[in-house]
């Protein structure tokens, strides 16, 4: 008789394989970018030369890994080559994988929000127009308030139009609830509002969107800042973090604008959106080996569940095998 329920175990294996499985999807561009050229590169060598290297550094830089980032890991590779008295072109791959893999778990980045147990978190989420903010809300309260927390929305990114209408939409999908004001209103007072809210209710979570103007440095950061004193006088017990949402379909001028964000405020993570629609998510080992950000969320999909947690080592795997 077959066994009509699963235990815990089973069902945690099926998720953790249906979770990998959309994530390799999700990474299909990259990987043939990266991997399908370094199998195709290293199969027309039958020794390793000066040659071969440059050309694998041509591929690692056209996939977004960053010119520091790429020579960082040719002149790792080449040492370990050399070291270990590598002449098959088939092994740079493997050893090319396990300096990836070091390089990114030196870095020690924290991946996970700053979220504890019976104590608040209050999450300010920055980015330019178009590259996906109110949507990664909007996902990310639905994930939080699956795994049981409590949520609410801030609307206070007031400058643009639209975007309190469209976060007023996500709190609905998710049903959670939302404060707001009207369109132009102090982002800080919308933040105060939001608090005072969150603090009756006991609400988890408070996600904030906020602004991403990058044409003033100096105003974003003084916007910011304020944000950030309100959060500290009214909520000084709340755990806070600022997390910066970036298009990967924008390739280096994803990289200019974390630049951009970590001049004008500290950044504690990045939630990088549409990776699905790239061939240069080599852009994830830019920010966190160059830049010592840490990526914390990633898309490859429209769905909701496609913003998932990120992993150095599922990152590594579903690009390169």
């Amino acid at each position: 008789m077959f066994n009509l329920f699963k235990n815990k175990s089973e069902k945690k294996d099926e998720n953790k394989i249906s979770f990998f499985e959309r994530l390799k999807s999700g990474l299909t561009n990259t990987r043939n970018n990266i991997s399908g050229k370094i199998d195709k590169l290293l199969a027309s060598y039958t020794k390793i030369d000066q040659e071969l290297f440059d050309e694998l550094e041509y591929i690692l830089v056209s996939a977004d890994i960053g010119a520091n980032v790429t020579m960082e890991l040719i002149d790792e590779l080449k040492s370990v080559v050399k070291l270990q008295r590598i002449t098959d072109p088939k092994i740079i791959k493997e050893k090319l994988i396990e300096i990836m893999n070091t390089k990114l778990k030196e870095k020690n980045l924290k991946h996970s929000f700053n979220i504890e147990q019976g104590k608040p978190t209050i999450i300010l989420v920055v980015g330019v127009n178009g590259v996906g903010k109110t949507t990664s809300i909007g996902k990310l309260a639905c994930k939080f308030k699956k795994e049981g927390k409590s949520v609410m929305l801030v609307a206070a990114d007031t400058f643009r139009a639209a975007a309190i209408e469209q976060l007023t939409e996500w709190a609905n999908r998710a049903n959670v609830p939302i404060v707001s004001n009207k369109e132009g209103a102090d982002p800080a007072s919308v933040v105060f509002d939001g608090i005072q809210s969150a603090k009756s209710k006991n609400i988890d979570i408070l996600i904030c969107d906020t602004a991403g103007r990058l044409h003033n440095k100096k105003n974003l950061m003084n916007e910011l800042n304020k944000i950030k004193r309100i959060i500290d006088r009214e909520y000084p017990q709340a755990n806070k973090e600022v997390s910066l949402v970036l298009d990967a379909t924008t390739g280096q001028n994803a990289i200019i604008q974390a630049k951009e964000f970590k001049e004008a405020s500290d950044i504690d993570g990045v939630i990088l959106t549409k990776l699905d629609g790239t061939a240069k998510g080599g852009v994830v080992f830019n920010i966190q080996l160059d830049m010592q950000i840490a990526v914390k969320q990633i898309g490859v999909g429209e769905k909701i569940e496609d913003l998932q947690d990120y992993n150095d080592e599922d990152f590594v795997n579903c690009i390169f095998n």
